[in-house]
């Protein structure tokens, strides 16, 4: 057992949840038990996910995509209410960490994608990500089939770029809107999770590749590893919830 606040306390240290304008609430979104046997964790809040995580014993639930975002409305209407009353109801606490996860160096989704892909990161790219060089020099065909396996599943690929892929750049979730950018520092290929309707025709123009592995899929990674760094550092047991989600 281990205290709810020094947790949290915790994981905002460690992922420098102050440096970082959010477009919501970072950490605790809301309030449950003060004391914590287990975490659960998953990658976007939704009325079937907090079901699942009472039914499951969470004390502490760490998603991705938290419930409050900075251009919903403030009214409290059907929906927040059904999907708040389960988590009143079950005593969770509910606790959101989105651009910081994405941008963690050790826990982070950016992070451990690429390290997943075989890429030695070198530097930051487009603030959350990373770039890097690949650890083997590869080719497109190799570099999907490993995307493929990271995520267990078949990525979009425009494939415009180099025959050799060296150079490598790593956006998870939304990240389509940096395609260019990545053409204009030399990147070979560009990761993400889901892409731009110019994707394809800039891939083409830019000589890149672009592969797109899904908003959901791309983001799985950081909110685990979050979990079990927290589950080590305190004790706790944790889980994974699984909520498949094609986008």
């Amino acid at each position: 057992m281990a205290r709810r606040d020094e947790i949290l306390a915790y994981a905002d240290e460690l992922l420098d949840t102050a440096s970082f304008q959010d477009y919501g609430p970072i950490g605790l979104q809301v309030a449950g038990a003060a004391e914590v046997r287990k975490i659960v964790c998953a990658v976007s809040s939704s009325l079937d996910l907090f079901h699942r995580a009472a039914a499951a014993g969470a004390h502490l639930l760490l998603v991705h995509h938290g419930l409050f975002w900075n251009a919903d409305s403030r009214v409290v209407d059907d929906l927040l209410r059904d999907r708040l009353r389960v988590l009143f109801d079950a005593d969770v606490t509910l606790a959101a960490y989105h651009l910081p996860l994405d941008a963690h160096r050790e826990v982070g989704n950016n992070a451990l994608l690429a390290r997943a892909l075989g890429v030695a990161v070198d530097g930051p790219f487009a603030a959350i990500g990373v770039g890097g060089r690949l650890t083997t020099p590869t080719s497109i065909d190799e570099l999907a089939g490993r995307l493929h396996g990271a995520l267990d599943r078949e990525p979009l690929v425009f494939a415009h770029g180099r025959d050799v892929v060296e150079r490598v750049a790593v956006v998870t979730g939304g990240g389509g809107r940096y395609l260019a950018d990545a053409a204009r520092e030399g990147y070979d290929a560009f990761v993400t999770g889901e892409p731009e309707e110019p994707s394809l025709h800039l891939a083409k123009e830019l000589g890149i590749h672009f592969l797109a592995g899904g908003h959901y899929a791309t983001e799985r990674l950081g909110v685990q590893a979050l979990a079990e760094h927290l589950g080590e550092r305190f004790g706790l047991e944790w889980e994974f919830l699984e909520l498949p989600n094609p986008v």
